[in-house]
């Protein structure tokens, strides 16, 4: 019995310890230098160089199943920029001695399998804050973010984090 359990446990072991998946995550390659970049640009608000790295056919997912377009984010982005300011991206936690590690961006390239082809996804992770100009708020959000690559460029993202302090504070100041 004693080596049967641990004949199992090994088999176990091996198995879980055994890279057969041929699922590959990166943190400083390509694709994930280039949306450290990307986000330098919608920090300094250039939407062109941002446009610059999707599609012209991109598709957004803003917390929904139903796609946004380059149009639609690109005056999102414009409008972000006219009601915030001090906008900052970044990524701390209290065991780092909340030392500001930038944004958390890291690649995962997935092989193909069954009818799905071989994609790159590239994940990033950050806190977002800036000071609403109309309420003098600062708001503060956990953001995920997701990019799925194609040729050299964004075709999908999927932005996953709560908009409603976001979208308050810009429609207080459409009303102002």
């Amino acid at each position: 019995m004693r080596n049967l359990l641990l004949f199992l446990f090994a088999l176990v072991a091996y198995s879980c310890s055994s890279p057969t998946n041929n699922v590959v995550t990166t943190f400083d390659d390509e694709k994930s230098n280039a949306i450290r970049e990307h986000y330098q640009n919608y920090l300094k608000n250039d939407v062109p160089a941002l446009q610059s790295l999707w599609s012209p056919d991109l598709k957004i997912y803003l917390n929904s199943v139903d796609a946004s377009t380059v149009n639609d984010i690109s005056e999102l982005i414009t409008v972000q920029h006219e009601v915030f300011e001090n906008i900052n991206m970044s990524w701390t936690y209290e065991e780092n001695e909340g030392e500001d590690l930038g944004v958390w961006v890291q690649t995962t390239k997935y092989p193909a399998s069954d009818n799905n082809p071989e994609t790159a996804v590239t994940h990033s992770w950050f806190i977002w804050s800036a000071t609403g100009k109309a309420s003098e708020n600062l708001i503060t959000i956990p953001v995920h973010i997701s990019f799925e690559w194609a040729d050299g460029k964004i075709i999908r993202e999927w932005h996953n984090f709560d908009t409603s302090a976001m979208m308050a504070e810009i429609e207080l100041a459409s009303q102002g």
